[in-house]
């Protein structure tokens, strides 16, 4: 193809970014952008700042939600960071900055007493809630982000109550250490999600490069806000209101944003309540809509899935009503209000998922009956828990492979990972 100015010999295009041509001029190839001449030095300023901050390939590299996500994630960081300029302050002023009566050593100890009870609390959490992070992420990551505004609304207060101080910031660091370890572990599981070329540490490090501009224009912010809030508690705990309130709906924005592709304990209840209600699958944006982003503390029945054999069958006649109508290489049982899974060594994925499906079944079945305690003791009497195991077995048998085959990815392995 000839132009007034050059043969164009080639053109090229990377991912859905803007294409270049290679014109032949005079005997010598040149490469142009492709497009009107009056936009390339907008689409210039863009193209660095897409380089900068964004991942390489992106829109394609990441997930369909990552724009809305990290944009409101931005908001939660910036409030965050004003909200924690004030609260660093109110922390500074109670260690004895400021005060000619205060001693160093008074104002280390009590330092070391707040990062020794925060470390203690990091490892004590990641002992009991670690394994839960990743199925639980958007859960953890908004309770996260609140404990860390409770945290900070507890160093801003700490300075007016000098008999308890310490006691006060040892906790908001044991609080804070709990913000880091969820914080940091659920961000790695949305990096997991975000990654679709096999490109986490891109987008982990572009997301760092994100996070360093946002508080760098918070630390803008903060020194102008610093003269108007010194011994202003008034105005200090207004403007830690106001950056709490943004804080809090950015972040609830922003998990709600997510649309996870993998089953969850939550996620697989909903799907499956509704297919047994109107035999449809739920695509994943329906099915993350109505996931619950709060923790919901007695109103679901817990399960446990790979569990000791003990834990189901107590006795051999347990042991006799776990295998009865039971053809599959697991078992199932009720025990203190929590509905247990033992996997047999053969247990394949598709066995796995079936398991994992009827415990939820069992779950909903006892909750249900839970919320209708009055008429409850009666429905005890009639069906006990082992009753109910032996009708999600019949139930399972019905239904599970037809619900399995609904799914785009048909193999189990396949369903495993995402669907």
């Amino acid at each position: 193809m000839e132009t007034d100015k050059g043969v164009v010999l080639a053109t090229e295009r990377y991912g859905s970014a803007e294409s270049w041509k290679y014109v032949s001029k005079d005997g010598v190839m040149e490469r142009r952008r492709d497009g009107s001449e009056g936009h390339s030095g907008g689409n210039s300023v863009f193209g660095v700042f897409k380089s900068v901050f964004l991942p390489q390939g992106y829109p394609e590299s990441v997930s369909d939600d990552y724009l809305q996500y990290q944009f409101w994630d931005t908001m939660q960081a910036f409030s965050s960071s004003l909200s924690g300029t004030l609260a660093t302050q109110a922390s500074l002023r109670g260690f004895g900055v400021g005060n000619q009566e205060a001693t160093v050593a008074a104002a280390t100890v009590t330092w070391l007493f707040k990062d020794g009870t925060g470390m203690l609390g990091r490892i004590l959490f990641a002992w009991r809630k670690g394994s839960k992070l990743d199925s639980e992420a958007k859960k953890w990551r908004l309770f996260a982000d609140v404990l860390n505004d409770i945290a900070m609304f507890m160093e801003i207060l700490a300075p007016y109550f000098p008999a308890c101080f310490t006691f006060i910031v040892c906790t908001a660091g044991i609080f804070k250490s709990i913000v880091g370890v969820a914080g940091g572990a659920t961000r790695a599981a949305l990096t997991v999600h975000q990654a679709r070329r096999d490109n986490m540490a891109d987008i982990s490090a572009k997301d760092g490069s994100q996070e360093t501009l946002v508080n760098l224009a918070g630390l803008l912010v903060s020194l102008i806000l610093i003269p108007l809030v010194t011994d202003n508690p008034v105005l200090t705990l207004c403007l830690f209101f106001l950056f709490t309130v943004l804080h809090l709906f950015a972040n609830y924005k922003a998990v709600r944003s997510v649309v996870m592709e993998t089953f969850n304990e939550a996620r697989l209840s909903i799907v499956l309540q509704q297919y047994l209600k109107d035999k449809r699958i739920l695509s994943p944006p329906e099915a993350n809509q109505r996931e619950p982003v709060f923790f919901e503390f007695g109103q679901t029945v817990p399960m446990k899935l790979g569990v000791r054999l003990q834990e189901i069958a107590q006795s051999p006649e347990d042991l006799q009503l776990a295998l009865k109508e039971n053809s599959m290489p697991y078992l199932l049982g009720i025990r203190n209000g929590c509905v247990c899974v033992c996997l047999g060594p053969e247990a394949s994925a598709s066995d796995e998922i079936r398991a994992m499906c009827q415990a939820v079944v069992l779950s909903n079945m006892l909750s249900s009956s839970n919320s209708r305690e009055a008429t409850g003791a009666a429905l005890k009497q009639q069906k006990g828990h082992w009753e109910m195991v032996h009708e999600s077995h019949k139930l399972m048998d019905a239904i599970f492979n037809p619900f399995l085959k609904g799914f785009p990815c048909t193999t189990p392995e396949n369903l495993k990972n995402g669907y």
